[in-house]
């Protein structure tokens, strides 16, 4: 258990380094953005934002509720059936949202910087996975505004005798779209909801997670010097069970989006029954890596210390789970924990840790609580399994085995860096084994014969099954989960047509 870990007095992030532009953000208190306006909440209230290598508040941001939730759907409603957007032309709304991609990657290393900061992660890991990705959405999403596309149908029928009939679909933004995001991928999610509803031609309220703000903000600053119409963008910052329940429920919004736990997802979507407004939910995940004994091992063992610690293991679609043919358990176990053991950790802005800090002290204490829950069922740890004696919020990288599916760390979302790993023997179990769980988002495959792959990968329940890789997304491909870990799905045009109606138009000819 020998872990790399920097001295204390570096495992705070040294602030006085950061970029200029940063250090002036920082210093500012932030509002809301609302019709176009940074404003105050109507409380006058403001929350700490904090750093999760440090405990140290950083910056202070409006704390939003219920009067400025109201406050930004009314704007977002004027914007899209009185407003600019709503009379503005396809390829106008493309240009915008190529324009601000622009803008996202002039900024790269400022955003960068600021979600290193705010979140814990790796700035190395947010400038070349969280912003790059981001900017790759954005200009994909904006392409699609001009690719929106009825169709004429072919009417069969003929209910009243001589009248003959032209039918023709057509497409629209289904309204104002409340998107709530985790604060996991921060400006990752943002984007993820709010470029494919923005190319649909709805307009949106964000709610940032009240732990990581900052990176929405900027966004929100961006979209303004882009040059989008007012109340087409809106930031409430503020506490889920406000500010987000607000929204959730509220009466004049067409659409919640949500990322988050199904916890959470549950309490959303009894709030959006109220009007029946549609929702997308991508929530937990207990996803499996599945090590088969034609693997090549050396790579499903770097892969599966990648599935789970990337971003200290606050992934969704994480690969908590490892189930290795048993022939090859104890080298990929000793492997996977070696990579564990050897991890550096450090603070985000170090461009050389390879494990951060978890988002918050709430997080910390969750994922020590499933430690302490482990080694006291029997689980042996041979790397990690405590939570680390400093400000920040450290939990070193973990490996568990002699667990069983009765146990919480096996059944239940740890959103850590906390891996559990289990043998089997027969292949014909590895999908039962697989499937064992209430969630169903991702799970990968490690085998060298594609006839495997194909026989294993139907049987799967999960959004998205990787082969050989993990945690491989694009813009162009669909991600969601099956069973509890959610309705609908992110990217792709699956998600474009998620935040469109689909109206019939029928049409008497008869002469």
């Amino acid at each position: 258990m020998n872990t790399a870990v920097s001295t204390p007095s570096s495992l705070a992030n040294d602030l006085s380094q950061i970029q200029p532009a940063n250090k002036a953000f920082l210093a500012r208190r932030h509002g809301l953005l609302i019709d176009g306006t940074w404003v105050p909440a109507a409380s006058g209230k403001t929350f700490e934002v904090r750093d999760p290598s440090s405990d140290e508040v950083i910056t202070h941001c409006a704390e939003g509720d219920a009067v400025d939730a109201d406050r930004a759907v009314a704007a977002a409603r004027r914007a899209l059936e009185e407003g600019d957007w709503s009379r503005m032309k396809p390829v106008d709304r493309e240009r915008l949202m190529h324009r601000l991609a622009d803008l996202i990657e002039q900024h790269a290393d400022e955003l960068a910087e600021l979600e290193a900061i705010d979140n814990g992660k790796s700035v190395v890991m947010a400038r070349y996975v969280d912003i790059k990705h981001a900017i790759d959405v954005w200009r994909y999403m904006a392409g699609w505004p001009t690719k929106l596309e009825g169709k004429t149908l072919p009417i069969s029928g003929n209910l009243v005798p001589g009248q003959e009939y032209a039918a023709f679909s057509t497409r629209e933004p289904v309204g104002v779209v409340a998107a709530i995001i985790a604060w996991n991928f921060p400006l990752l999610l943002a984007t993820w909801k709010c470029a494919p509803a923005l190319a649909a031609g709805c307009t949106v309220v964000l709610k940032p997670a009240e732990e990581t703000p900052l990176t929405a903000i900027r966004l929100g600053e961006l979209v303004q010097e882009a040059g989008f119409p007012k109340g087409v963008f809106n930031i409430v910052t503020g506490a889920g069970p406000s500010a987000g329940a607000a929204l959730s429920s509220h009466p004049d919004v067409d659409k919640v989006t949500f990322t988050g736990s199904t916890e959470v997802g549950r309490l959303i979507v009894q709030a959006a029954s109220g009007n029946m407004k549609k929702v997308t939910v991508e929530l937990g995940g207990k996803s499996p890596v599945i090590v088969l004994d034609d693997a090549d091992i050396d790579a499903a063992i770097a892969g599966a210390a990648g599935a789970i610690f990337f971003n200290q293991g606050q992934v969704c679609c994480a690969g908590s789970r490892l189930l290795v043919a048993k022939r090859h358990f104890e080298r990929v176990v000793e492997g996977v924990s070696a990579a564990a053991r050897g991890m550096k950790i450090g603070p985000g802005l170090d461009p050389t840790a390879q494990m951060g800090p978890l988002v918050s002290s709430v997080q910390r204490d969750r994922v020590s609580r499933y430690l302490s829950e482990g080694l006291a069922a029997g689980a042996r740890a041979p790397a990690g399994g405590t939570a680390m004696k400093t400000p920040g919020y450290y939990v070193t990288p973990t490996v568990f085995t002699d667990v069983n599916s009765q146990m919480s760390i096996v059944r239940e979302e740890i959103f850590g860096p906390v891996l559990v790993a289990q043998p089997f023997d027969d292949l014909a179990d590895i999908a039962k084994l697989a499937n064992d769980s209430i969630y169903g988002l991702g799970a990968s495959i490690w085998t060298s014969d594609v006839g495997k792959v194909f026989r294993l990968a139907s049987k799967l329940k999960a959004g998205s099954v990787w082969v050989n890789c993990h945690t491989v997304l694009d813009p162009c491909m669909p991600f969601g989960g099956y069973k509890q870990s959610g309705w609908g799905r992110e990217l792709g045009g699956e998600a474009v047509h998620s935040y469109l109606e689909s109206k019939s138009l029928c049409i008497n000819i008869t002469g």
